[in-house]
């Protein structure tokens, strides 16, 4: 992907990150929580019952965004 297509999907960048580090989700972890952040605002503005290919379910969201504050 080139850095245009990176900034318009941010899923896309995780990806590249997580291919150019041998899927070493901590060295992406910047994308990742910004990309939590992201689906976070979706459901604050949408709801729970909001759909997106993108994101975790709101409840594993939540889940995975304290897990993380967890390990800072």
């Amino acid at each position: 992907m080139d850095a245009d297509t990176n900034d318009l999907f941010p899923q896309c960048a995780i990806q590249d990150c997580l291919t150019k580090n041998g899927y070493n989700e901590a060295k992406c972890a910047k994308l990742v929580d910004a990309l939590y952040e992201c689906c976070q605002a979706f459901y604050e503005k949408n709801g729970d019952s909001a759909i997106t290919a993108s994101c975790p379910k709101p409840n594993l969201l939540r889940l995975k965004m304290e897990q993380r504050k967890g390990a800072q």
